[in-house]
């Protein structure tokens, strides 16, 4: 990995990018619908490596994120302090969202810092389709790696969801089915409520609550994830 280090300056990432570069990459991630204008065509796993190996720089990060290339976005990402990422920071990057797979990679940043409930509730009101996709992808990732969070909290999004799941969007009803399942699995507590409301939006007459119903429902019902969730109690 040539000889990058947390000593790096972010136009040496840059630079290591640059070289990782694959066209065959580039054509096989468009088929996943990710915008490829931007992008190298470098897989997420030497995205992560660099990211663990020139660990965190706040300003580097930044530098990074200005690039405008998708994979230094990603490690801007993973090497941010989110305890100095404010609000603000979150709204100027979201406001670029531009596909899908960004918004999920750079959410998991959002939702390590102290404002990421204020985050949800104000990028779930906006009508700008990656930005609401981040809301819920949000959810979802908080569901997983908030482990300290009382499950009170996840209870009082699932109106959220509820709300917003007649978005048709692709991208956004997807987001959505994804933090409904997550929080169904959460715990045992959480389960049950994600479950209600999963079967409620499955016999609606809308055609995205009842997509986005159907799926969770298979999803929270199947034995598996009913075992696991057992053995958590």
């Amino acid at each position: 990995m040539n000889n990058l280090s947390p000593a790096s300056t972010a136009a040496e990432v840059l630079a290591h990018l640059h070289t990782l570069s694959s066209e065959e990459n580039r054509r096989g991630m468009q088929r996943f619908g990710i915008k490829v204008e931007r992008a190298l065509g470098i897989p997420h796993g030497p995205q992560r490596d660099i990211a663990r190996k020139i660990k965190r720089n706040h300003e580097r990060a930044f530098e990074l994120w200005e690039s405008g290339i998708v994979e230094a976005q990603f490690i801007a990402s993973a090497t941010a302090d989110p305890k100095r990422f404010s609000a603000d920071d979150a709204r100027t990057w979201a406001a670029t969202f531009d596909s899908w797979d960004i918004v999920d990679g750079v959410t998991d940043l959002f939702v390590d810092t102290e404002h990421w409930q204020l985050l949800i509730a104000e990028f779930a009101e906006d009508d700008r389709e990656f930005v609401r996709r981040a809301a819920f992808a949000m959810i979802a990732w908080a569901s997983v790696h908030r482990k300290k969070e009382p499950d009170v909290t996840f209870e009082s999004l699932l109106p959220l969801i509820e709300k917003h799941a007649k978005d048709s969007r692709n991208f956004v009803k997807k987001a959505i089915n994804w933090a409904l399942r997550q929080i169904g699995k959460r715990s045992m507590a959480l389960h049950g409520p994600a479950l209600v409301l999963a079967k409620k939006l499955a016999a609606s007459q809308d055609k995205t609550e009842r997509w986005i119903g159907k799926d969770a429902v298979r999803e929270l019902t199947n034995p598996k994830i009913l075992e696991r969730l057992d053995k958590r109690k």
